[in-house]
C-alpha cells in the first residue's frame, strides 16, 4: 500500500482534530458547571410547586427555533406557564425587550440544562438578580413525570 504525503496529512489533522474536539467538550462541561454552581439550579418539582401556587415566576425558553417543536412545560388548562423566548445566542441583545424587571424571578431552560445554566448566570451578570436554571432542562421535566404541550396536544413521559 502506498501511503501518500496527502493521506498523512491526512490522518495528522484528523486525529488532532478529534483531540481539539475533546478537549473543547471538556472546557464547554467546565464552563457549564460553573454556570451551574454560580446561578444555581432548581428541580423541576420546584418549579411545578412555584407555578401551582401562582407565585410571579418567567420561564424563559433559551432553545434554538428548531428545537422548540420537542415542546413547553405545561401543568394544565387552568394553571398555564408563563414562557418567554429568546435563544441563547440572542439573550444579551434581547432580554431587556422582553424583560423589564431584574428582581422577577426567571427559570431558564433549554434541552438538557448547559445553555439554560450558561444564560441563568448571563442573566445574573446582567442584573437580574433572581435567575436561575431548571436543572436537566426539558428533558429532566419529563423525567420528572411533567407533561410537555406539542402543537398538537399534550404528552407525558410514560414510566415503565
Amino acid at each position: 500500500m502506498k501511503v501518500t504525503l496527502a493521506k498523512v496529512v491526512l490522518i495528522v489533522l484528523l486525529s488532532f482534530s478529534t483531540t481539539l474536539s475533546a478537549a473543547a467538550s471538556k472546557e464547554a462541561m467546565k464552563l457549564i458547571n460553573e454556570a451551574k454552581k454560580e446561578a444555581g439550579e432548581i428541580k423541576a418539582q420546584k418549579l411545578m410547586e412555584m407555578v401551582e401556587d401562582e407565585e410571579d415566576v418567567i420561564v424563559l425558553d433559551v432553545r434554538e427555533a428548531k428545537q422548540r417543536s420537542e415542546g413547553l412545560p405545561y401543568v394544565n388548562e387552568i394553571t398555564p406557564i408563563a414562557i418567554q423566548q429568546v435563544t441563547r445566542g440572542n439573550l444579551e441583545f434581547f432580554i431587556d425587550k422582553k424583560i423589564k424587571n431584574r428582581d422577577a424571578v426567571i427559570v431558564t431552560f433549554c434541552r438538557s440544562g448547559g445553555r439554560g445554566a450558561l444564560s441563568a448566570q448571563t442573566l445574573k451578570h446582567l442584573g437580574y438578580k433572581n435567575a436561575v436554571n431548571l436543572k436537566g432542562g426539558l428533558k429532566g421535566w419529563t423525567k420528572a413525570g411533567y407533561p410537555v404541550k406539542l402543537g398538537f396536544g399534550v404528552v407525558k413521559l410514560a414510566k415503565e
